[in-house]
C-alpha cells in the first residue's frame, strides 16, 4: 500500500531475518529478495511484456469523485491495457470516507492481477493510471477521482520509503477486508506468525454494525442495487416479449401496434424501473428463430425507449442468449444483458458482456430449451446442485472479464426443474444465496405465470395466474431476491411493496 494514501505512519523496521521480507532501495532496480515464495503460473497465460516470472498482486480500487464505478472500470481497463492482466475483482462496497469525513463516501473494492513488474515498478505504473484518468491531489487524505493501492504481492513483506506491503492497518478496515473476502476468503496476511484468515477476522468485527453492501449497478440513471442491505427495496422488472409464440403473452405487444407506446409508460407509471426486451421465446420446445429476426423484433422498441424522455429513469434489459444481439442492442441502448443460459449458449456471449462493461443476468438453465424438461436429476438436491452450476457460472463470466460487481443471478424457476425443485428454491432461496462463491451477488427471481403455478392452482389460462404469482413473489422477496420479473407490473408492485414492508425493514 502507497504510503500518504492509507499507508502505515509507522512502518514495521526492516528486518533480513524476516521469512518472505523483501528489501528494496530507493533505486528501483535495488529489490532483492531475501526468500520469495515460488509462484506458480496456470498454463495457458501468456508471459508479460517485460518477459520474467508472473506475480500475482491484489489491488485496492477507490474513487470518491464523479462517476465512482465508472472510474473504477477506467482503472481496471487501463491496467489490462498495459499488460497488467485483471484475473477477477470484488464486488464493490460503499463506505464513508475516514480521517477527512466531509466529503462524499467512497466506493471501495479490489482486484487480483498478474503481472511480471516488480513492486516499484508497479507501484510506478499504477500511478501513472492514477495520473492519466485526472486524478489531483489537493487535500491529503481528501477527494480523488481513483485511488489504486497495492495491499498484497505474493507473499512477501516490503518495507520501502515508498511502498509498505502488507498493510498494518488492513486488517483493521472493513473496507479492506470485504473485497479481499470475495476473492481469497481463506487465506492470511503474511507475517511471521499465521494469524487468522481474512474471513475470520471479518467475522470478528462488531455484529451490531451495519454491514457493507455489494453495490452492483443497473444503468446511469439508477441507484445500484445493494443486496445485502436489509432496507433494500425490491426492484421491479416488466416482461416485453415481443414475440408471437411466448407461452403467456405470445403476440401481444408488437412494435408496429399502436398500443407499444401506452404498454411501456403503464409498466413505467405502475413501478417497473427494468424494461426486459425479448424476441426469442425460451418455452419448451419453442422453434428458434434466426438472428436477423429476433433483432427486427426488439431493436425498434429499445431505439424509441431511448428516444423517449419518457424512460430516462428505466432500464432496458435485452433478454437474449446470442452475443450478436447483445451487441446491436446495447449500442441502441440497452444497459442489462438477461441470458437464461448463463452463457452456455453461445460461448461467445460472455466475452462480449465484457467487452462491452454492461451488466449481465446468469440464469441456472441445463441444456436448451428443447431438452431441459429432462434434465432435473440433482443428486445432492436442487440447492446445492443450483448453487454449484451457477457457481461455475460466476467464475466463467470472470475468466471472460465480467467485473464481480456486474453479475446478477438468477435460480431458473421452471428451467430443468421438476414442480417440487420450484418449491424448494422459492422456500430456501436464502440458503441458496449463501453458496460458496454466490454470497453478497444479487438475485432476479422470475416466477411470473409460470406453468407450476397453474398446475397447483387449477387455473389453465397463463394469463389469469396472478394470485399464485402473487405468493411466489412474496416468498421470492423473504428469500432475499433482489429484483422480480413481471407480466402484471401493476398488481405486483402492490404485493412487492407489501412484502417490502414486512420483511426488509
Amino acid at each position: 500500500m502507497r504510503k500518504g494514501l492509507g499507508g502505515d505512519p509507522n512502518p514495521v523496521p526492516n528486518s533480513i531475518e524476516t521469512v518472505n521480507r523483501v528489501q528494496i532501495s530507493p533505486n528501483p532496480q535495488g529489490v532483492k529478495a531475501i526468500s520469495p515464495e515460488r509462484v506458480q503460473i496456470p498454463d495457458g497465460i501468456p508471459q508479460s511484456r517485460r518477459g520474467g516470472s508472473l506475480h500475482r498482486a491484489f489491488i485496492a480500487l477507490g474513487s470518491n469523485v464523479g462517476d465512482r464505478i465508472g472510474m473504477i472500470e477506467k482503472a481496471c481497463s487501463e491496467m489490462e491495457r498495459r499488460n497488467i492482466k485483471v484475473v477477477r475483482t470484488s464486488s464493490l462496497y460503499e463506505t464513508a470516507a475516514m480521517y477527512v469525513t466531509n466529503q462524499q463516501s467512497f466506493i471501495n473494492g479490489a482486484c487480483q492481477i498478474q503481472t511480471s513488474l516488480d513492486p516499484i515498478e508497479l507501484l510506478d505504473e499504477l500511478k501513472d493510471i492514477e495520473d492519466s484518468l485526472g486524478r489531483k491531489k489537493t487535500v491529503e487524505k481528501g477527494p480523488r477521482n481513483i485511488d489504486l493501492d497495492i495491499l498484497l504481492f505474493d507473499t512477501q513483506m516490503i518495507e520501502h520509503p515508498r511502498l509498505s506491503i502488507p498493510h498494518r492497518l488492513m486488517m483493521e478496515r472493513e473496507f479492506v477486508l470485504r473485497p479481499l473476502c470475495d476473492l481469497i476468503p481463506n487465506e492470511t496476511i503474511p507475517s511471521l506468525d499465521r494469524g487468522p484468515t481474512f474471513r475470520t477476522q471479518l467475522k470478528s468485527f462488531s455484529s451490531s454494525d451495519t454491514p457493507l453492501s455489494p453495490l452492483t449497478p443497473l444503468s446511469p440513471s439508477l441507484p445500484s442495487i445493494q443486496s445485502l442491505s436489509p432496507v433494500r427495496s425490491t426492484t421491479i422488472m416488466a416482461v416485453l416479449n415481443l414475440t408471437p409464440d411466448s407461452f403467456s403473452d405470445g403476440g401481444l405487444h408488437s412494435v408496429t401496434a399502436s398500443s407499444l407506446n401506452n404498454t411501456l409508460q403503464s409498466f413505467v407509471y405502475a413501478g417497473a424501473t427494468i424494461l426486459d426486451v425479448g424476441g426469442q421465446s425460451t418455452r419448451p420446445h419453442a422453434p428458434q428463430v434466426c438472428p436477423a429476426e429476433e433483432l427486427s423484433r426488439i431493436l425498434p422498441t429499445i431505439q424509441h425507449m431511448r428516444s423517449n424522455p419518457t424512460f430516462s429513469q428505466t432500464a432496458i434489459s435485452v433478454d437474449t442468449y446470442r452475443a450478436s444481439i447483445v451487441s446491436a442492442a446495447v449500442a441502441a441502448g440497452a444497459d442489462i444483458v438477461n441470458d437464461v443460459s448463463a452463457g452456455t449458449l453461445d460461448p461467445e456471449l460472455l466475452p462480449t458482456v465484457a467487452k462491452l462493461g454492461c451488466t449481465v443476468v446468469l440464469m441456472h438453465m441445463r441444456g436448451t430449451p428443447e431438452t431441459m424438461n429432462s434434465l432435473t436429476d440433482y443428486p445432492d438436491g436442487v440447492i446445492a446442485g443450483v448453487g454449484h452450476e451457477l457457481a461455475a457460472r460466476v467464475r466463467a463470466a470472470e475468466e471472460a472479464g465480467i467485473r464481480r460487481w456486474r453479475i446478477i443471478l438468477d435460480p431458473g424457476i421452471g428451467f430443468a426443474k421438476t414442480q417440487a425443485q420450484n418449491l424448494e428454491l422459492l422456500r430456501r432461496l436464502d440458503d441458496l444465496r449463501e453458496h460458496e462463491g454466490l454470497q453478497g451477488l444479487p438475485w432476479l427471481v422470475g416466477t411470473s405465470r409460470k406453468g407450476f403455478i397453474g398446475k397447483i392452482t387449477g387455473v389453465k389460462d397463463a394469463r389469469e395466474r396472478g394470485w399464485g404469482t402473487a405468493a411466489a413473489v412474496t416468498a421470492a422477496v423473504k428469500g432475499g431476491a433482489d429484483i422480480i420479473r413481471v407480466h402484471d407490473v401493476a398488481e405486483m408492485s402492490q404485493v412487492v411493496k407489501m412484502a417490502d414492508a414486512i420483511w426488509r425493514v
